[in-house]
């Protein structure tokens, strides 16, 4: 299969590695500095690309792939809420191809899947009251994380006794605390840390006067996003339309 690469970062660095290793060739790498290569030949002649970049770069990176009508494999967050709908339109109408995902974790995706489950299990015992916490490095630009989302948005989709998520803390790299945690009944507080060079936990407690349920993803590093993202690429290949984990893993 031939990827071209959209952002060079950390993460491309190791998508690179991992798609060789699995067979694949990389045919375009396109940065900050060689923004013309998307109108190279060489990127147009690529399966599938993946983009790792920012939350405002991402929705024009897609648009430039989908100009080359080649497919998009992408990690990037903070875009949704502006430009969801246009993408799902040119996914649904236009002909072209997204996978996205907040985390290509194979890990988060099976934790995902607890999370969803738990939380419906949860429905039933109202005396349990539920938050959430997501740390990861001090590079992050976005708070709450985009898989801390997901997962708060899996949660209240369960729990009828909460309407919506709301963000909690969010304690800086610095040792600022922004927010004070306050939040109505029916809410779901998500709260956020970045300290260090952490590549992501994330933390779902129920909390009772009698105990407390508590689940964590605890990644270790970023090759299993690496990995995700290059299976991903692998589906996306052989697919179409707007794609995410839950058509990837069919739990």
């Amino acid at each position: 299969m031939k990827i071209a690469l959209i952002g060079y970062g950390k993460m491309g660095k190791m998508i690179e590695q991992i798609a060789l290793s699995r067979g694949h060739q990389i045919v375009s790498i396109i940065d900050v500095d060689n923004q013309e290569d998307f109108e190279s030949e060489a990127f147009a002649s690529a399966d599938v690309a993946i983009e790792f970049t920012s939350p405002t770069a991402a929705y024009g990176n897609y648009l430039k792939a989908f100009a080359k009508n080649v497919k998009v494999v992408s990690g990037s967050t903070g875009w949704m809420d502006e430009h969801g709908d246009d993408v799902r339109r040119l996914c649904s109408e236009g002909g072209q191809t997204l996978f996205w995902a907040s985390n290509f974790s194979i890990g988060v995706a099976i934790f995902a899947a607890v999370n969803k489950y738990l939380a419906r299990i949860m429905d039933g015992f109202p005396q349990y009251d539920v938050e959430m916490e997501e740390v990861h490095h001090i590079h992050k630009l976005d708070a709450p994380s985009g898989t801390a989302i997901t997962l708060a948005e899996d949660i209240v989709s369960q729990l009828n006794r909460k309407s919506r998520w709301v963000k909690g803390t969010l304690l800086t790299p610095d040792g600022s605390l922004i927010g004070n945690g306050s939040h109505a009944s029916d809410e779901l507080p998500v709260s956020s840390i970045r300290r260090g060079e952490v590549p992501g936990i994330h933390t779902v407690s129920y909390d009772s006067e009698a105990d407390r349920i508590t689940i964590t993803h605890d990644a270790h590093s970023r090759k299993g996003f690496a990995l995700g993202a290059v299976l991903a690429a692998e589906y996306t290949a052989q697919h179409s339309g707007l794609l995410t984990t839950s058509d990837l893993f069919q739990f």
